[in-house]
C-alpha cells in the first residue's frame, strides 16, 4: 500500500491536491477511482526533498519523493514533479530544492511568528 495525491483536473502545469488516499497502485489502475493520471504517488516520510526514516527527524537515505508529502489544498508543479504549500504570504519565495516557502528574512532561533505588516519576525513572549 502506498500513498497517492488525486489532483484537480484542469490539465495545466499546476494542479491542486484534493485527497490523498491509502490504495494500491493498481487499484489506481483500474479506474476505480476516476481518471488514473490524476492521482500520483507520494511519499509520508519525505519532507524538504529529504527522506527520513518513520517517524522520526533523522534523514535515513532513503529516495524522497516530489519534495514534500502531498496534502490536501496543496500544489503540484507537475513540470518540476513537487508538491508544496501554497504561498503563506505575498514576500516569501519558494525554495527550488526543498519547495518550502522561507521567509525574505532569517527567522531567529527561538520562539518567532512572522508579522506581514512590519516583514520581519516578532518574538512569541
Amino acid at each position: 500500500m502506498s500513498h497517492f495525491a488525486e489532483l484537480t483536473d484542469d490539465f495545466s502545469d499546476y494542479f491542486e491536491v484534493k485527497r490523498v488516499l491509502v490504495t494500491s497502485q493498481e487499484y489506481i489502475d483500474s479506474g476505480q477511482l476516476g481518471d488514473p493520471s490524476n492521482w500520483v504517488k507520494t511519499s509520508y516520510n519525505t519532507r524538504g526533498g529529504i527522506h527520513y526514516a518513520p517517524n522520526s527527524d533523522d534523514p535515513d537515505g532513503g529516495i524522497a519523493l516530489r519534495k514534500n508529502y502531498a496534502g490536501k489544498g496543496m500544489i503540484y508543479d507537475k513540470e518540476k514533479d513537487a508538491f508544496y504549500y501554497k504561498r503563506p504570504y505575498p514576500l516569501w519565495i519558494l525554495n527550488q530544492e526543498t519547495f518550502l516557502w522561507e521567509a525574505p528574512i532569517p527567522k531567529p532561533d527561538g520562539d518567532y511568528i512572522w508579522n506581514e505588516e512590519t516583514t520581519s519576525w516578532d518574538e512569541v513572549v
